[in-house]
């Protein structure tokens, strides 16, 4: 009952003067708790959800000078966290740990640039596929290397990221003629082979021109060879936000947002941003 309310009521019992101030002065200071009240759990109720990310994989994902987390799929996951009123929380993951740290509840989904492959749909649920970035052989600048030639590459030095489709790939093509070095993170595959230590890189293209320069004729790395999509059956649908396999609605609220930012240009502000050609999907275009 309003105060106003208060006034025009007319008990069988007189109350005492006091009591009836008392009420008087009481309900709007109710009032407004019970709104604030309303407005804290309105809050809370908002899904916390916890999205694991692989850093440094630039420009998808890195620190920036400040030491926060920048990169197209932090801006891309806070964006689709906005549409969906989810609360969300970023959380630093090792590649090789990433699925598993999903599966044992560390966190909830992974926005990483992780492809929809057979062999990961036997342990999580993807989202569609929201990006697809091309492979590429890097060497360094004269070198004498043809990738279709087996007799040029026997022996040579290869580094891939260990579990990513670029490890699965070139174990399952060139196994018996490249010495395969793999390590944790993109990064450090980048790293080795400006050390020398590394022949040929087998990364993906995004990286290759933010790590070592592949556009820039200046440069002392050149891509060898085409970019590199195929098959489906290694390089999989495309990249895609992963959740546990019961986490029907999660995916489902995932591949809401990433409609909204699609249909609303949203998606494509944010890759010009960070790239010079088109990363969607076939399914996306």
């Amino acid at each position: 009952m309003s105060p106003s309310r208060l006034l025009d009521f007319h008990p069988p019992v007189a109350v005492p003067f006091k009591l009836a101030i008392a009420v008087l002065l009481v309900a709007p200071s109710l009032t407004g708790a019970l709104s604030a009240q309303a407005s804290d759990t309105s809050n809370k109720d908002r899904q916390h959800v916890r999205i694991a990310v692989d850093v440094p994989y630039p420009p998808f994902e890195y620190r920036n000078a400040d030491g926060e987390l920048a990169g197209f799929e932090i801006d891309l996951g806070n964006a689709l966290c906005q549409r969906a009123k989810l609360d969300c929380e970023w959380v630093v993951q090792g590649w090789d740990g990433i699925i598993p740290g999903l599966l044992s509840r560390k966190y909830d989904a992974i926005l990483s640039s992780m492809r929809i492959t057979p062999a990961r749909e036997k342990q999580v649920r993807f989202t569609d596929p929201y990006a697809m970035s091309p492979k590429v052989w890097v060497a360094r600048r004269g070198s004498d290397i043809d990738i279709d030639d087996m007799e040029t590459l026997k022996g040579l030095s290869v580094g891939v990221q260990r579990g990513t489709t670029q490890d699965n790939y070139v174990t399952e093509r060139y196994a018996d003629t490249l010495e395969i070095q793999r390590y944790a993170t993109a990064a450090d595959v980048a790293l080795d082979l400006q050390s020398q230590r590394l022949e040929l890189a087998f990364i993906n293209y995004p990286v290759a021109l933010d790590t070592l320069d592949v556009d820039d004729t200046n440069s002392d790395f050149v891509q060898v060879g085409p970019r590199i999509n195929s098959p489906e059956s290694i390089f999989g649908k495309g990249n895609a936000i992963a959740v546990r396999p019961r986490d029907k609605d999660l995916a489902a609220t995932f591949n809401q947002a990433l409609d909204s930012v699609y249909a609303d240009g949203t998606f494509i502000e944010l890759m010009e941003q960070y790239f010079d050609y088109d990363l969607r999907p076939a399914s996306r275009k």
